[in-house]
């Protein structure tokens, strides 16, 4: 049976969450059933041992510029090393040399800096931890920037951004080779969301409300975020903070890069699209809940933001597990031709054995696992 040869390249400095997102999914994909089955390969300059940016130490497995197998992915880690690493011709230039032999180039967080300067993200977008994307652009002009998604693919390569974005980067690539149910199962095992969309914001709008030190704006962005369904115009947001709408506009410029206007409509849309997929509430109801007037608003909402309309957003990354069809109304397609929740089968339960028919020999309730 052939093997999915995954290269992951660390060096000192490289982010420890990083490296174990990719190996240990990897790793749950292979005891839950893949077929192929992947083999991780850490490797590293020399293939010595690396100090990742936690102070841990790992060992690696092999040589980078002395690996001339097939491979399948190879992946190149971030860290607070990423930009040591991008400046040893050696590095880059055997991440370069294996690019050109895999199916599959991707990087995590900050490791979009060695595919840069390896020239392998020339004229394509990318993303990388939003702390760092305005360097990385800065650096590599010719990098299609973009800091807000949780990962972009582009081509064969793909890039991720902050840390845990590795996960769901992972899970997209297990979902391609061998399906949703089987990627389902793997994020059951390890307790998170199959899968946030690729376009979520790394910088959550729930995250970052509070973060302004102006009082003002921490005051009236915590009201938005909590009474999404009331008045939040102009009129009643100043009145609520006690100074003008122009003075109140001009803060939130300063402080949020937007007017209030934008930044009301940017949470209620990302809070609409959490709704769309944690819950089966119609799209009425999350209009409504989230202040929208109407459907058709909530449309030109997630249109402007995810260039998706709201059904399509809910049927193509929904993050719950189907519901038995009994309990359900208002089956929602899964946005692959011709397929609903309904053909995909159960996922594999983890360190559970297969029947030779491929079937776990037990099965829990997905729907009660919500993430």
């Amino acid at each position: 049976m052939r093997e999915r040869v995954v290269l992951v390249v660390g060096y000192d400095g490289a982010e420890l969450i990083d490296i174990a997102c990719v190996s240990s999914s990897l790793d749950l994909a292979n005891r839950i059933g893949a077929n192929p089955p992947y083999r991780s390969v850490l490797v590293t300059p020399g293939g010595q041992g690396i100090t990742c940016d936690s102070g841990l130490q790992l060992q690696g497995q092999d040589s980078l510029e002395r690996w001339h197998d097939p491979i399948d992915t190879i992946i190149v880690s971030g860290g607070l090393g990423h930009e040591r690493a991008a400046a040893s011709q050696l590095l880059v230039g055997h991440v370069r040399r294996l690019a050109a032999l895999a199916r599959r180039v991707a990087s995590v967080c900050t490791g979009a800096t060695v595919l840069a300067e390896a020239g392998l993200l020339a004229n394509r977008r990318a993303t990388s931890h939003w702390m760092y994307a305005e360097q990385l652009a800065r650096s590599y002009p010719d990098v299609l920037v973009d800091p807000e998604p949780i990962y972009i693919r582009d081509g064969k390569v793909a890039t991720s951004g902050g840390v845990t974005s590795a996960l769901d980067l992972t899970l997209s690539f297990i979902e391609e080779d061998h399906g949703m149910a089987l990627a389902r199962g793997v994020a059951l095992g390890v307790v998170t969301y199959l899968q946030r969309p690729g376009t979520q914001a790394q910088m959550s709008m729930f995250l970052t409300r509070c973060s302004s030190d102006d009082l003002v704006v921490r005051r009236v962005s915590n009201h938005i975020a909590g009474h999404l369904a009331d008045d939040l115009g102009a009129a009643a947001l100043a009145r609520l903070s006690g100074v003008s709408e122009r003075h109140l506009s001009r803060l939130f410029l300063t402080y949020l890069d937007a007017t209030p206007a934008q930044y009301v409509r940017q949470v209620r849309t990302e809070a609409a699209a959490h709704l769309l997929v944690s819950t089966t509430l119609p799209l009425p109801a999350v209009a409504r809940r989230c202040g929208f007037g109407s459907t058709e608003s909530l449309r030109q909402a997630f249109l402007a933001r995810y260039a998706l309309p709201p059904s399509r957003f809910r049927s193509e990354r929904r993050t719950t597990a189907p519901a038995p069809r009994s309990a359900r109304h208002d089956p929602t397609p899964t946005g692959r031709s011709g397929t609903s929740d309904d053909d995909v089968p159960d996922p594999p339960v983890p360190d559970r054995p297969a029947t030779a028919a491929g079937r776990p020999t037990g099965r829990g309730s997905p729907s009660s696992r919500r993430t």
